[in-house]
């Protein structure tokens, strides 16, 4: 996918309405006040390393220019860890979605605030390996 094509992505998501159910799409899943899109998901591990090394920086490029872009419209975005999230999740405490699923998987994300929603593009990155992925989530939910 382009990064125009993830900048259309994430316009229509601001725009749609959040389903009252949590539902799978075909780039992601919505439910009751988000929408998560995967952007970018490396899961071709059958690939020798130069080519999952290829695609993890085809993955920050493309995290960046959408940092970029997405800066260029809405300002400099926070840059939140989810350490917190994901320590008190593991201590029990239950965190809402989709925060609880975007800290299972990343530790830091890029985060805007327009419209009454929370744009937040999340990249991760597999540690000591070379996988990555990026996702975006729009919400009406506070982050954690």
């Amino acid at each position: 996918m382009t990064t125009a094509h993830h900048l259309r992505l994430i316009d229509g998501m601001r725009a749609r309405a959040f389903p009252a159910e949590r539902v799978r799409s075909g780039s992601g899943v919505s439910g009751p006040g988000y929408h998560t899109a995967f952007l970018y998901v490396d899961d071709a591990w059958e690939d020798d390393e130069a080519g999952r090394l290829e695609r993890r920086a085809q993955c920050l490029a493309d995290h960046e220019a959408l940092v970029t872009l997405l800066g260029s419209r809405w300002g400099e975005p926070q840059l939140v860890s989810l350490f917190s999230a994901q320590e008190r999740m593991l201590a029990g405490e239950e965190i809402p979605q989709p925060w609880a699923d975007t800290a299972a998987g990343c530790e830091y994300l890029r985060l805007w605030y327009i419209e009454g929603r929370w744009i937040a593009l999340a990249l991760y990155l597999e540690e000591g390996g070379s996988g990555c992925e990026l996702s975006v989530v729009v919400t009406e939910t506070d982050p954690p």
